[in-house]
């Protein structure tokens, strides 16, 4: 898959794919590590799994969770890294599987709306309304 990214999504991107490392995901097998951009700092997050599942947290909230709790301005781009992708039969990685899932994905509508989002399974940047087109919020409840 070619990578049509400018360098501040790769830069972006490693950063979340270091963070992966951090993970705790003894359950799913899954280490994620999201990377949030907001005026130029960077706020890191890993999912952390937990045996009640509903308890779990994905990296993506983790991290914007961060930076409202750091006070982050307006978020321009988030990056989302899973390590344990694996190619299908086709030798190509799933473009879904490192995808936001839903309840991120109303996370960043919210918190993210004009954001890019980047993932080590798409070759593109996406925007949020892309990933969430018909989403709620304080402005549309």
């Amino acid at each position: 898959m070619r990578m049509e990214l400018d360098e501040v999504q790769r830069r972006l991107l490693e950063t979340a794919r270091q963070a992966a490392k951090r993970a705790y995901a003894p359950y799913s097998g899954f280490r994620v590590g999201a990377a949030v951009l907001a005026l130029g700092k960077v706020y890191v997050g890993v999912n952390v799994e937990n045996a009640s599942l509903g308890l779990t947290i994905c990296a993506e909230r983790a991290a914007l969770a961060r930076a409202v709790a750091e006070g982050a301005g307006p978020v321009e781009g988030v990056a989302v890294w899973c390590l344990d992708v694996r190619p299908g039969p086709d030798g190509q990685l799933c473009e879904s599987a490192a995808s936001p899932c839903g309840a991120c994905r109303q996370w960043l509508a919210e918190l993210a709306p004009r954001a890019w989002v980047v993932t080590n399974t798409w070759g593109r940047a996406r925007g949020v309304a892309e990933l969430l087109p018909l989403a709620f919020g304080p402005a549309r409840a």
